[in-house]
């Protein structure tokens, strides 16, 4: 897995930067890009918001959490009209499996899964609540909420 400290990286050589040059691009410290690089700092929210749009990135590719550098909204907000050109395949043919029963060891109470368990736990439901909440006050996440919401009213 890439790491951010690595990403920054190459996304400098890319560019043909030194670190000092990336610094001032961005309006950063002088020693920044530096200490980002080798991992003694992490950048801030918004120092990775100004480092992902100057390389023209997502930010989960800058982080290395994608091997995908499309933004988003480069594909979220695509004419319908341009996938008409694009070539239909058929679905691949699937056998049908008969379902198995759950053994006993992996049900709990009321004849629920592990998993179903683990869904409606409190933590995971925080902790999902939590997840969703940081992506929806990022400027991202407000652009995609606000374009869906206007969209919505042209209805």
């Amino acid at each position: 897995m890439v790491t951010l400290a690595q990403r920054i990286e190459s996304l400098r050589t890319e560019k043909g930067l030194s670190r000092s040059a990336l610094a001032a691009a961005l309006g950063f410290p002088k020693g920044s890009v530096d200490k980002f690089e080798t991992g003694r700092q992490t950048p801030t929210k918004e120092q990775q918001d100004k480092m992902a749009a100057f390389f023209g990135v997502s930010l989960f590719y800058l982080r290395g959490e994608s091997g995908d550098r499309t933004k988003m909204e480069n594909w979220i907000d695509m004419d319908p009209d341009d996938f008409v050109d694009a070539p239909i395949r058929p679905a691949p043919q699937r056998r049908k499996v008969q379902p198995t029963p759950a053994p006993e060891a992996e049900t709990a109470a009321g004849g629920a899964s592990l998993f179903d368990s683990f869904l409606h736990s409190k933590a995971f439901q925080e902790a999902l609540r939590a997840a969703v909440l940081d992506v929806l006050r990022s400027p991202e996440g407000r652009r995609i909420v606000s374009d869906a919401v206007a969209r919505e009213l042209k209805k």
